[in-house]
C-alpha cells in the first residue's frame, strides 16, 4: 500500500468512504479538502462496464468541455501550404511537415501537448509511431486531430477539447477543471463529458453500464457520485 502524507491522511478523514455525495456537495467537499496551495486540477474517474479486451468494447474520442479545463495547451500541427497557414491562424504553438517530423526523430522533441495532421500528412507522421504512440500524441481520426479542417481542429483544442480512452480496467480517465472553478462549471464540464461516454456505449456491452464516478484534486483523496444526480 502507498503510504501518504499528513495533509492527505487529514483530508481523506473527512470524506465518508462508503457515501455516495451529489455532485455539488461533493465539489464543495473537494475543495475543502485539497491539499495543495496550488490550483489542483480536478479530474474524473469513470468505471465503466467494458471489457477492453474485445475490440467492439473499446470506448476512446474526444469532447469540448464547455468551460475548459483550466489548461492552455500547446499545439502543433503536421500542415502544408494553405493548410499550414491556416493552422497558425487559428493558433496553433507550432506548425510544420517534415521539418517537425526530422525534428521529434533526430532531438527527440515533444513540446507540446496535442498532436495535429492533415490527412495528406499522416504517410509521413506515421513514422512517428513509436514515439508519439505510447505517449497518446498520435493524430487519430477518432478524436478529431486528423481533419482537413484544420481550423476547427486547433480553436476546439484551444478551446477545452479533452480525449478519452478506456484503459485496461475499464476506466476512463479526464481533467474537468480546476479547484478555482466554481461549482456550476465543474458540474457542466462533468455533465457534458458523461453525456459524451453514455453516447459511446459499445452495442456488445452487457449489463450496468456506468458503474461509479469518483472525482478527486491532483494531491486529494478520491470522492464518490452518485450516478443519478450528475444529470438531474
Amino acid at each position: 500500500m502507498p503510504k501518504h502524507g499528513k495533509k492527505f491522511t487529514d483530508a481523506a478523514k473527512k470524506i465518508e468512504r462508503n457515501t455516495l455525495y451529489e455532485p455539488n456537495e461533493a465539489f464543495a467537499l473537494l475543495k475543502e479538502v485539497a491539499p495543495a496551495k496550488f490550483d489542483e486540477t480536478i479530474e474524473v474517474a469513470v468505471r465503466l462496464g467494458v471489457d477492453p479486451r474485445h475490440a467492439d468494447q473499446q470506448v476512446r474520442g474526444a469532447v469540448v468541455l464547455p468551460h475548459g479545463t483550466g489548461k492552455t495547451r500547446t499545439v502543433l500541427v503536421f500542415a502544408k501550404g494553405d493548410k499550414a497557414k491556416e493552422a497558425s491562424d487559428a493558433g496553433a504553438d507550432f506548425v510544420g511537415a517534415e521539418d517537425m517530423v526530422e525534428k521529434i526523430q533526430k532531438e527527440g522533441w515533444l513540446a507540446f501537448d496535442v498532436a495535429i495532421a492533415t490527412p495528406d500528412m499522416m504517410g509521413t507522421v506515421g513514422k512517428l509511431g513509436r514515439i508519439l504512440g505510447p505517449r497518446g500524441l498520435m493524430p487519430n481520426p477518432k478524436t478529431g486531430t486528423v481533419s482537413f479542417d484544420v481550423d476547427r481542429a486547433v480553436k476546439e483544442v484551444k478551446a477545452g477539447k479533452i480525449e478519452y480512452r478506456v484503459d485496461k480496467a475499464g476506466n476512463i480517465h479526464a481533467p474537468i477543471g480546476r479547484v478555482s472553478f466554481d461549482n456550476e462549471k465543474l458540474l457542466e464540464n462533468l455533465r457534458t463529458l458523461i453525456d459524451t461516454l453514455v453516447r459511446a456505449k459499445p452495442a456488445a456491452t452487457k449489463g450496468q453500464y456506468m458503474k461509479n464516478i469518483t472525482i478527486s484534486s491532483t494531491m486529494g483523496p478520491g470522492i464518490k457520485i452518485t450516478t443519478q444526480k450528475v444529470n438531474a
